[in-house]
């Protein structure tokens, strides 16, 4: 046999990649942030169609189950007039995520254009609007919510579109630092140089390859979101009794606390498993966007 002929067939064979098996495929996967999405994705489905995950009137309680812990019948045990605790949580996630859904729309947006603006035009344009940005920045979130819930008033819609304010500065300041980043890149330059006019360049060039780092910090805004919208249901600035929220149920059971465990601790987990899974599904995307 020709040793040349054999070393040519070894040379073929090792070029030829060899497909990962389904083991291999299953090994790379990160289990954490799956099943972060799993968690999320359970959230989301509560959400959207509550009637498929309980039977159960989340307004609507029967008095002889009152205080109930949980079992079979009641997952989550009941309340004080007794009312289904996990109906309350399931038809609770309708008012906690579109809030926080609003709330991370009105940053992302809000913000992005800032930023944009801000990074693309730089000079006299990048300083007021970035000291702006930088007030903002120095009132805490928190306080700055409230300020915009008084003079809205309460409710749901309210103290999202105020957590939403709170959240503009953030994303107004990653947007422009990564503005600026793409606008110095070798691509953009040809582009301007080709002749592209301003807002073709920012539309097509810029905008697209800076928002993998907005879009991680919208998955991590999503999940303040909801605990900032959580705080301020449980102070009472958000959606009236008997409303189903998550910060509402909070702050109804923690008179009861001692005796009744579950009326606060299982929405309590829920909101930590909810924020906790967008930190993870945040920092995903963020490793996918330096990889």
């Amino acid at each position: 046999m020709n040793p040349n002929t054999s070393t040519r067939s070894a040379t073929v064979t090792g070029s030829v990649p060899t497909r990962p098996s389904a083991l291999e495929r299953l090994r790379r996967v990160d289990v954490g942030t799956a099943l972060a999405w799993l968690v999320v994705l359970v959230a989301v489905a509560w959400a959207l169609a509550p009637g498929l995950f309980t039977s159960a009137d989340p307004v609507a309680g029967v008095a002889a189950d009152a205080l109930r812990p949980p079992d079979a019948e009641y997952p989550f045990g009941t309340d004080a007039t007794g009312r289904d605790v996990f109906a309350r949580v399931v038809y609770g996630s309708v008012h906690s995520l579109s809030g926080a859904l609003i709330a991370v729309t009105v940053g992302l947006v809000a913000g992005t254009l800032i930023g944009a603006v801000a990074g693309t035009m730089g000079g006299l344009v990048e300083d007021v609007l970035m000291r702006v940005v930088d007030v903002l920045l120095a009132v805490p979130s928190l306080l700055l919510s409230l300020s915009v819930v008084i003079v809205l008033g309460f409710g749901t819609a309210q103290i999202a579109f105020a957590v939403g304010v709170a959240g503009v500065a953030a994303f107004a300041r990653l947007a422009r630092s990564e503005v600026v980043r793409v606008r110095a890149t070798d691509y953009v330059e040809a582009a301007y140089a080709g002749g592209g006019r301003f807002l073709t360049v920012l539309w097509r060039h810029v905008l697209p390859n800076s928002l993998t780092a907005v879009a991680a910090l919208a998955a991590l805004q999503f999940g303040t979101a909801i605990l900032a919208i959580s705080t301020l249901g449980f102070l009472g600035y958000g959606a009236p009794p008997p409303t189903p929220e998550w910060g509402l149920m909070i702050a109804e059971g923690r008179d009861y606390v001692a005796t009744s465990w579950w009326l606060t601790t299982l929405p309590g987990l829920v909101v930590v498993a909810v924020v906790l899974s967008a930190n993870r599904i945040s920092a995903s995307i963020a490793r996918r966007g330096r990889a």
